[in-house]
């Protein structure tokens, strides 16, 4: 199946202990599908990968493919700070029935010539095609579209990128700009939280990858951009544009305020982070629970 559209990054929900949660990750799944989702991102930033042990990636990777159960695509992130790690990564998703793997560059890897040939090793590994994930701010790791635009037009099996650059959309537009191949300058994603999401599908982004706690929002306004109705959807998107930049607040713990709203919506038991981990205040989450109300986001009125 292609990649388009809404693709979340899927959390990774723990008990108050700090276990997985199984039965967690089931309702997540359940509701990401309910909210019109186009495919599934796992094993991501959003998701706590860094935090979760091997056996712990497989159990979880493993638990979203069988609980969407071939409904949406499902992108598992492979990212290693060694290639050799990386390539037994995507193999494994690969076998588990990934539709995709994300990959990041190793972090603090400043030769793009060693990344270029870290992408072109895991391509060739694996049948299933490559996201090329560019995540300068965890990983060190700066990739211009110039280079970005090298790795899609020599590494054959790379045939998707995730951005996370601000500003993302300039860099959709250099990339369209440099990717040679149609269907993979159609095969541009956006991020960053949602921040720019009307914006990037104007540039010509073909969806977005981000963990915003109300995906059925991001659905609704790439239903309605896919159907020509610009004006309608960039109304739905600015509407709720005060809740996407208050998630975006990495220093405060944008992980954690996600999961504060998806406790809120009462999908998942607890919003436990998994240390180390800023701690919410109260007052943070008394500001996330005006802004809820203030938006009226009652189950289905963000639809």
């Amino acid at each position: 199946m292609s990649l388009h559209g809404v693709c979340p990054i899927a959390l990774t929900p723990f008990t108050d202990e700090g276990d997985v949660d199984l039965a967690g990750i089931d309702a997540l799944a359940e509701h990401y599908l309910g909210s019109g989702t186009n495919g599934l991102t796992v094993l991501g930033i959003m998701g706590e990968a860094h935090k979760l042990t091997d056996a712990e990636r497989s159990a979880v990777a493993g638990r979203y493919l069988a609980a969407t159960d071939g409904e949406v695509p499902v992108v598992v992130g492979c990212s290693a700070p060694a290639t050799r790690m990386a390539i037994e990564r995507a193999r494994e998703a690969e076998g588990l029935g990934a539709a995709a793997v994300m990959v990041a560059p190793p972090n603090n890897s400043k030769n793009l010539d060693l990344v270029f040939g870290h992408y072109q090793e895991v391509a060739e590994a694996v049948s299933v095609p490559v996201v090329v994930q560019d995540e300068p701010v965890n990983t060190g790791v700066v990739m211009p579209a110039a280079f970005i635009s090298r790795v899609m037009n020599e590494v054959e099996n790379c045939r998707y990128v995730k951005l996370e650059e601000a500003p993302t959309t300039i860099k959709i537009s250099a990339l369209i700009d440099g990717i040679e191949d149609p269907e993979k300058r159609a095969g541009i994603f956006g991020g960053l939280g949602g921040m720019y999401f009307y914006e990037e599908l104007a540039r010509g982004a073909v969806g977005i990858m981000t963990g915003f706690a109300y995906p059925e929002i991001l659905v609704r306004v790439y239903q309605l951009f896919s159907k020509g109705r610009e004006m309608e959807a960039r109304e739905h998107f600015f509407r709720y544009l005060p809740l996407i930049r208050f998630e975006a607040q990495l220093g405060v713990g944008g992980v954690g305020i996600r999961k504060e709203v998806f406790k809120l919506r009462r999908v998942i038991g607890s919003s436990h982070v998994r240390p180390p981990a800023p701690p919410l205040d109260a007052e943070t989450l008394r500001e996330l629970e005006d802004l809820v109300e203030f938006l009226g986001l009652t189950e289905g009125d963000s639809r």
